[in-house]
């Protein structure tokens, strides 16, 4: 065999990284404004449980299975309900946070992707919770739900009337769900593994949480998931480079094979949008 080989160069992931500090700063700059986006959209009480009413008779209306067959199945046992309360409070940030650092420190390149296409998941999800301010389903007696966390604990949540931390009619879309499919599409798409679609459990575990915990509705997580599909679509996935390919695999690219590594890059690249 005389396939020639060529080294990669030693600084081709620490190029396209970009600097820490930097990202470190974005990425608190767009938490903070959407905290503060929040709270403008506090304040409307009345047309919160108003288009929560609307929600509910959709769902119905369209056979939206009832997210009470859900929680029936957490309410079988109290360790169990405990364990998704838990789960809805504790998971959704530093899932997300695990994922860019993850990202940010091995596919510098998916990285930028995946923050650019969060970025703009988050920034119309609060568009549309200023516009359609909706309260849970756990605040509707309509719904016949438990409020799980305030029943069983622990909850993230304090009474509306006096939590200043959070907008509690912010229902949808679902950011839980938005991100946690995020975070396994990114997965998928960054990594080589037989087994990544498993990373698909993520999100499937969040939308029963968030459903059966009575903090969402199903149309919460479906309106979050036709918003990602968009910026799926608008926010193309770069192509790596033979050499970054090359790198992963030892650090040596055999030059015959490089039109097949493009392929396969452009066929990855695909795949993101």
């Amino acid at each position: 065999m005389n396939a020639r080989t060529e080294p990669a160069p030693a600084g081709s992931d620490a190029i396209a990284r970009p600097p820490l500090v930097r990202e470190l700063l974005l990425v608190a700059g767009l938490f903070l404004v959407y905290k503060l986006g929040r709270q403008l959209a506090t304040g409307h009480t009345v047309e919160a449980f108003h288009n929560a009413y609307r929600v509910w008779d959709f769902e119905r209306a369209v056979r939206l299975p009832g997210e009470g067959a859900v929680q029936s199945l957490l309410l079988h046992g109290e360790g169990l309900v405990h364990l998704a309360n838990t789960y809805y409070a504790a998971v959704h940030f530093p899932a997300t946070a695990a994922f860019l650092i993850w990202l940010y420190l091995r596919r510098p390149a998916h990285y930028v992707w995946a923050r650019r296409v969060l970025a703009a998941v988050t920034a119309a999800a609060l568009v549309l919770h200023l516009l359609f301010p909706l309260a849970p389903p756990r605040m509707l007696a309509a719904t016949g739900l438990v409020d799980t966390a305030r029943v069983y604990g622990p909850s993230v949540y304090g009474s509306p009337a006096t939590d200043s931390l959070s907008n509690q009619f912010a229902a949808m879309p679902s950011l839980h769900f938005g991100w946690a499919l995020m975070v396994a599409v990114g997965l998928i798409v960054a990594t080589r593994s037989r087994w990544r679609r498993l990373w698909l459990l993520h999100p499937l575990l969040t939308l029963l949480v968030i459903v059966g915990t009575a903090n969402h509705y199903w149309l919460d997580a479906i309106v979050a998931s036709a918003l990602l599909g968009l910026a799926l679509a608008a926010i193309h996935l770069p192509h790596r480079t033979v050499t970054t390919a090359g790198r992963a695999q030892g650090g040596l690219v055999p030059a015959q094979a490089q039109t097949q590594v493009r392929a396969e890059e452009q066929a990855l690249a695909g795949a993101g949008r």
